[in-house]
């Protein structure tokens, strides 16, 4: 006889409510488990089973689906963010609909303003690829440093959270530009990452810019303002090549 979901419910919660994740062969218990005792675990499980972004069926799952007007992080913008409230950046006015436009025609437009960047932040978050931006603006932080103690700390806390193998957030660098960096963090300068920060925003020109710029996050902010000119078509007029 096939069990059902609420059968399987009833024996987790005997057995200690532990959570089994999908493909995995540990068992892992969470005081967020309890939830399954309430009235309503089971019609909470089984919608929690459609969410695809999420791979525990369980309803101790903390996933971004789940997390609505919440920070996946401290540092930037969330998934679940009004486009538009993605605009404000750091009290500047939003830029115009002419600017936003501009960033599906110029990957370089696009990065050298701050709104764009962080529009396009939002969307790396999205596609996972975060890392890649986080790492080119800590480059460009590191080049306004003149102490060189200062200098030599920066370059530290940069090599060690995006080019050392151990990182979580480790960015993807040929084994040429590698050697280049880890030559260069014998003695760090403001351009010690110089050609591992230019191999980063060729990839994000090349393999993420085109998908932004056919995103829905980047349709919504371009036709924002209705008008003759919302019909305008969005597309890349530089090769991405």
């Amino acid at each position: 006889m096939s069990c059902s979901v609420t059968e399987r419910v009833s024996d987790n919660r005997a057995a200690g409510g532990s959570c089994r994740l999908r493909g995995s062969s540990n068992n892992l218990t969470t005081p967020s488990s309890k939830v399954l005792a309430s009235p309503g675990a089971t019609s909470a499980v089984g919608n929690l089973r459609n969410r695809q972004c999420c791979l525990c069926w369980c309803c101790c799952c903390s996933c971004s689906c789940l997390t609505n007007g919440k920070n996946n992080d401290d540092n930037g913008p969330t998934k679940n963010a009004n486009v538009t409230d993605l605009l404000l950046c750091d009290g500047d006015p939003p830029p115009s609909l002419e600017e936003i436009r501009s960033w599906g025609k110029s990957f370089d437009k696009l990065m050298r303003s701050p709104a764009g960047r962080q529009v396009f932040r939002d969307f790396l978050r999205c596609e996972y690829s975060e890392e890649n931006i986080l790492f080119w603006l800590a480059c460009e932080d590191l080049k306004k440093e003149c102490t060189p103690d200062a200098v030599e700390e920066k370059a530290r806390i940069i090599y060690e959270d995006y080019i050392s193998i151990l990182s979580p957030k480790e960015v993807s660098l040929d084994s040429r530009v590698r050697e280049i960096v880890n030559r260069n963090m014998v003695e760090p300068t403001p351009h010690t990452f110089d050609e591992a920060q230019l191999q980063i925003y060729t990839l994000m020109h090349r393999d993420s810019y085109p998908r932004f710029v056919n995103s829905a996050l980047f349709k919504s902010l371009a036709q924002q303002q209705p008008g003759p000119d919302a019909v305008e078509a969005v597309g890349t007029d530089e090769p991405c090549g």
